[in-house]
């Protein structure tokens, strides 16, 4: 079932950018939250276990199209320096909703009823009718305004996002930078074959891939069983998992205020090198106490699990939104039509939107290998099995942390610059220095009066 949620995931992301670029990102947000409420309700009113298996894959494919949506909409909406606190902000909110989640299963659990198991599923509706509720007063994306030339629009939401003389500039600038990409190819292959568009979709690849190899879903979806191995009975078990979703949520809200304090590639480098550290150390005392009745020991084991997530929730989880979101600029947004069944021919906005998709394929991807490998791995090679997960994530750190590009601060309209496509970008003329000036003038008089 696990697995079958993943597969679900992976494949419903890539018709995300369908509802993004045509109908926009708000549209795209509750069309994803429809899908995730009608699944909801027919899981809990399932009737055989056929209609059980069916929804519980759209299910998926709705919970992984919305974790897909929200970062983009997130990251077309706030400024650069705010960019990384507020994207964390969606990681939090994921985590609420798991923490939420599991003492809900585990109030249900002492429940003597054969249909005690619908009602958490049912409540799974909850957020996202909220979210559907809450969507008309958000502000619509500037730039998706601007890709439709609807101008005035996109002037009169940036002003409720900023002060009147950033929000002219960035109009300015935006606006200018979309003449410069309606002058480049549309063709989505375009990506695959010019180096500096394949080494964002690789790096988007590599960030995703990397942090799952800490081996998060897994402890997450499998941590009765693990808890279960160091001895501890079902109710034991699921207060242990409680616990650890719930430091997972205080954890994720502080790093709200760390994810903009550090270049991202040594973040999450530093981040995926801290779970390994536990990793390894679980590792070690699973090995040597599993079957003993060493309790000072399995408490450790436990322990390092608890620290584990610190590391995770501090440095990865939202982390890798807001930087899956920054590699793939607004210069890659031009129009066009449908190229192949992944995205469609609208110009390489597309490849923003498509870059996140495939940023959360890719968890979707490690997580179906994960999943499935985890019951059969731990019964048969034990401990082991965190070697799979040490070995590729220690070399993943490294990699990320010394040779990953920094996205940190940067607009999104000059992030080209970063992987050498400087002709892509909007030169520039003195006006626009003196504009660019004004604003950021404006923003700290700003700052410091709220302050």
């Amino acid at each position: 079932m696990n697995g079958l949620y993943q597969v679900g995931g992976f494949l419903g992301v890539f018709s995300v950018s369908f509802f993004t670029d045509k109908y926009g990102r708000k549209v795209a947000i509750a069309v994803c939250a429809a899908i995730c409420i009608f699944s909801a309700a027919l899981l809990a009113g399932s009737v055989n276990p056929a209609m059980f298996i069916v929804f519980r894959f759209t299910s998926g494919a709705g919970a992984f199209m919305i974790l897909s949506a929200v970062p983009i909409w997130m990251n077309e909406v706030v400024p650069p320096r705010d960019r990384g606190l507020l994207v964390d902000i969606h990681g939090a909110a994921l985590l609420f909703g798991y923490m939420i989640s599991i003492w809900i299963g585990y109030g249900f659990y002492h429940l003597e009823s054969p249909h005690a198991w619908r009602a958490p599923l049912a409540f799974q509706a909850l957020p996202p009718l909220i979210l559907l509720c809450l969507l008309p007063l958000m502000p619509e994306s500037p730039r998706f305004l601007l890709m439709k030339d609807r101008y005035e629009e996109a002037e009169k939401q940036l002003k409720r996002l900023h002060t009147p003389e950033e929000a002219a500039h960035e109009l300015q600038q935006i606006s200018n930078q979309m003449r410069v990409d309606r002058t480049l190819p549309s063709s989505y292959w375009i990506m695959l074959k010019k180096p500096s568009y394949r080494k964002r979709v690789l790096i988007a690849l590599g960030t995703t891939c990397g942090i799952q190899f800490s081996g998060i879903l897994v402890i997450n979806n499998y941590g009765p069983i693990l808890y279960a191995s160091l001895g501890y009975d079902v109710p034991k078990q699921l207060v242990l998992l409680g616990g650890w979703i719930t430091l997972a949520f205080g954890c994720g809200c502080l790093g709200v205020f760390i994810i903009d304090r550090m270049p991202r590639p040594k973040l999450i480098g530093l981040g995926i090198a801290g779970c390994m550290v536990c990793l390894i150390v679980e590792a070690a005392l699973v090995a040597n106490f599993a079957d003993s009745t060493n309790a000072p020991a399995l408490k450790a084991a436990v322990a390092a699990f608890y620290v584990y997530v610190v590391f995770y929730e501090m440095c990865l989880d939202g982390t890798q939104f807001a930087y899956l979101g920054e590699l793939f600029p607004t210069h890659l947004r031009a129009k066009g039509e449908l190229v192949s069944w992944l995205v469609r021919k609208k110009g390489f906005a597309d490849i923003f939107v498509t870059g996140m998709n495939i940023g959360v394929a890719g968890i979707c991807l490690m997580n179906i290998i994960w999943l499935q490998a985890a019951p059969t791995a731990f019964d048969n090679i034990g401990w082991k099995f965190y070697l799979c997960f040490i070995i590729p994530g220690s070399l993943a750190a490294v990699g990320i942390f010394l040779f990953f590009p920094d996205t940190w601060g940067v607009p999104l309209e000059e992030v080209a610059a970063i992987f050498g496509d400087v002709d892509e970008l909007y030169a520039g003329n003195e006006n626009d220095e003196i504009e660019m000036a004004k604003a950021k003038k404006s923003s700290a008089t700003h700052i410091e009066a709220v302050g």
